[in-house]
């Protein structure tokens, strides 16, 4: 696979765990794994060059981006930036440029926070929001019932792939 992964993370996702972690191997998991369940899963075996850029940061950086650019001055969990259409996925291995899919910003707050609610490392529950990034940037979305349905489902299919359980079981 021709997937060009790159992770900026702040210091805080750097030293809050007490092993060794990748966040580069998680972050890069997670978007095969999401690609593999897209409807795109040609964006794996593309001779062409495709690239998704994860930042993990702080939440008053999360919070200013997402007062910018969806006007909600709050944290949340993670931001998705797609920058690529559908018709390029689907053209992926004609030749040309690295297709950027976009960029995926994750919150260490939130996240640490939506962990212990459910009870789940944060290592896993970053994954689950990678992937759930990785979807944005292959355009899915959860405006509606239908749609939402069809992506929690690819979530919970991708999740499984690497040993995730399914994030929207409730706990019993």
């Amino acid at each position: 696979m021709m997937l060009d992964v790159a992770v900026e993370a702040d210091g805080e996702w750097d030293s809050s765990s007490g092993k060794p972690l990748s966040w580069s191997d998680l972050a890069r998991r997670a978007a095969e794994a999401a690609i593999a369940e897209s409807a795109f899963p040609q964006l794996a075996s593309s001779s062409r060059s495709v690239e998704i850029s994860f930042r993990l940061t702080d939440d008053e950086q999360v919070r200013a981006l997402n007062s910018e650019w969806r006007g909600k001055d709050k944290p949340t969990n993670v931001l998705s930036f797609p920058m690529a259409e559908e018709d390029e996925f689907i053209a992926a291995n004609v030749a040309g440029p690295e297709l950027l899919l976009g960029d995926i910003i994750l919150a260490r707050g939130v996240c640490e926070t939506e962990a212990a609610d459910k009870g789940v490392s944060v290592e896993d529950h970053a994954t689950h929001l990678m992937v759930h990034g990785t979807f944005h940037l292959l355009g899915y979305d959860h405006h509606d019932d239908d749609e939402a349905s069809d992506m929690e489902a690819r979530e919970v299919r991708a999740l499984a792939r690497l040993g995730i359980a399914n994030p929207y079981e409730e706990a019993g």
